[in-house]
């Protein structure tokens, strides 16, 4: 059981923003932001900080215990964005409210996350009117 220090600390060190789609809590419609397992425990994967981040309900449900995936682009298998040890910026850029994959590492993440879900895209697009 993951304690009330450990999830304070990843909170906070996402600035309440989904590690993945930047989606900001105050603007999750479904659900407040999950505590997620970057490396799933089926894959040997534990509840310390550095293996936690937080998603939204769409980014976790669609990670689920993916750790790869097949880049868009090339179909080579290519490990998801892990956001202890990758830079957002690095690997992905906004497009207006769409999320491009800027890296294999990038492209692959949007595609197996489904980061540009028609939902996802109205928010953001909605958002962005603001």
């Amino acid at each position: 059981m993951m304690d009330a220090a450990t999830k304070r600390l990843v909170r906070k060190r996402a600035g309440n923003r989904c590690e993945y789609c930047s989606l900001d809590e105050d603007h999750s419609p479904l659900a407040a932001l999950q505590i997620e397992h970057i490396n799933p425990r089926k894959h040997g994967g534990t509840d310390v900080s550095e293996n936690l981040a937080l998603a939204c309900i769409d980014c976790n449900l669609s990670k689920s215990s993916n750790i790869a995936g097949r880049d868009p682009e090339t179909s080579r298998i290519t490990p998801l964005f892990h956001p202890r040890l990758d830079a957002w910026q690095n690997h992905f850029e906004f497009r207006g409210a769409y999320i491009a994959g800027k890296t294999p590492v990038g492209r692959t993440t949007v595609t197996v996350l489904n980061m540009n879900s028609d939902w996802q895209l109205e928010l953001r697009a909605t958002l962005l009117e603001r």
